[in-house]
């Protein structure tokens, strides 16, 4: 069974791919390090409250939009 950041990570990756931007571009918009974001991606860390801030204003989604159906 996938873990809970790797759920999210898989999540996060749905919604970029499905806007056509790869990994950099959605990175740069984040104001994340690209390395960081295929972390996240990968489900290999914890995400902070400010990062998860970051990313749905980078999707242009709220909070709960982002995490729904994770939790």
């Amino acid at each position: 069974m996938p873990s809970l950041q790797q759920t999210f990570g898989a999540r996060l990756r749905e919604l970029r791919t499905a806007r056509g931007w790869s990994q950099e571009h959605f990175a740069d918009v984040c104001e994340i390090h690209r390395s960081h974001m295929g972390e996240i991606e990968r489900g290999e860390v914890d995400v902070a409250l400010s990062t998860l801030a970051k990313l749905a204003k980078g999707l242009e989604l709220t909070g709960g939009t982002l995490l729904k159906g994770i939790l």
